[in-house]
């Protein structure tokens, strides 16, 4: 075994321990040391996913996964970097992939916790987020009125507990997600759909690859999409549980907020908002966005907002494939509540399931997550995001 390089776990064939012991803790970060893990990944992704979840009979979410892989694996993830490397080998294994992905489908412990008080009132407030339920619709509300609805790893984690909790909830028939109304001086008394990501906490380096970008990825957003995966007696006619869900966007959707769009089942907006998606601006890429706008906008458009950071207003022809339905900010209301009325509708679920797998194939979605998680590791680290931290930090003090 190579000097330096720590003992591998039982349970693994030579060739998997003769690969992981070609890692030094003297080159963790090298070139020549990111190839061997790449290697390593690409040749037993499969074999180190069984070894870390008991043949798949263990379901981690990725906080889990990363903290066993450290503990077990500790010189294929020795930074952020390496985690991307890891998570990019993982979901491109199809079996462990899969696996991971179904993973992150479930409930949360912390919704299952909530879930009673929600069926007995009706209301769940955390800090980032409202939910209510009224007349069979779960209303959504996100309420950081201090930051314009920006997300950070804490509204990331309400906003998977309220999904969970409208999609848990059988009384619950459609969802509808809308921002609150704000404090901050700009917008005060002002509805705002939402600005994104938290850019104080990403300049801060409070933004993490594993607990905000991927974790919002494969865990709320996902199950907007896909439904949530739970045990059921009725679950042989469909794994997950969906339900349709509309997005009301007063103000605008910026970032993160435009992405929510992407995968919602009907857009309502009001005539004085706009969407963009300046991800390229602020040195990262867009999540999913890169997917799924081109399919829904087409590819030049899809350029313009990504690349150029075109703002695209409600009023404007190129909205129709952004957005369903432009009505007076004074209207918004009355639209959401026919939207949701439309949708109750029974074929409204299989359908929406139906078109979802014809425009985004869970190994297409899988395949892209995969190389985002490395794409995405690196534009956290690379210099003109360092440079754009080190300048926010010095403005802070």
């Amino acid at each position: 075994m190579t000097a330096g390089a720590p003992e591998a776990p039982d349970g693994l064939d030579a060739d998997v321990r003769r690969d992981l012991a070609g890692l030094t803790d003297e080159s963790a970060t090298s070139d020549r040391a990111r190839k061997l893990r790449v290697e390593i990944m690409d040749r037993h992704a499969e074999a180190l996913y069984d070894r870390l979840t008991d043949g798949r009979s263990a379901h981690p979410r990725l906080d889990r996964l990363m903290a066993d892989t450290a503990k077990t694996f500790p010189a294929l993830v020795p930074t952020e970097i390496d985690q991307g490397i890891f998570l990019r080998g993982v979901l491109r294994a199809p079996d462990a992939g899969r696996h991971l992905l179904s993973s992150m489908l479930r409930p949360t412990e912390r919704a299952l916790a909530l879930l009673p008080e929600f069926r007995h009132t009706g209301v769940v407030e955390t800090h980032s987020v409202l939910l209510e339920r009224r007349d069979g619709v779960a209303h959504l509300t996100m309420c950081r009125d201090d930051c314009l609805n920006a997300e950070d790893n804490r509204q990331v984690d309400d906003m998977e507990t309220a999904v969970d909790l409208a999609l848990l909830d059988p009384d619950v028939e459609v969802g509808v997600l809308r921002g609150g109304t704000m404090t901050h001086p700009r917008y005060r008394g002002r509805r705002v759909f939402s600005a994104g990501i938290n850019l104080k906490s990403l300049h801060a380096g409070e933004i993490t690859l594993v607990d905000f970008l991927l974790r919002r990825e494969l865990g709320y957003i996902s199950k907007l999409v896909r439904g949530l995966l739970v045990e059921r007696d009725d679950d042989w006619r469909s794994a997950t549980v969906e339900k349709p869900w509309i997005a009301a966007v007063d103000t605008f959707a910026i970032g993160g907020g435009c992405q929510l769009l992407l995968v919602l089942d009907h857009v309502i907006a009001g005539s004085d908002a706009y969407v963009s998606l300046p991800a390229a601006r602020e040195g990262i890429v867009p999540g999913v966005s890169n997917l799924r706008l081109g399919r829904v906008a087409g590819s030049r458009l899809a350029r313009q907002v990504i690349l150029g950071g075109r703002r695209v207003w409600a009023t404007s022809p190129q909205a129709r494939a952004l957005i369903d339905e432009v009505v007076e900010p004074d209207e918004i209301d009355a639209a959401v509540d026919r939207a949701a009325e439309r949708l109750r509708a029974p074929a409204a679920v299989p359908n929406r399931s139906m078109l979802n797998l014809a425009e985004e194939p869970p190994d297409v979605f899988r395949a892209y997550v995969a190389e985002f998680a490395l794409r995405q590791a690196l534009r956290l680290h690379a210099e003109d995001v360092r440079d754009k931290a080190a300048r926010f930090g010095g403005r802070a003090t």
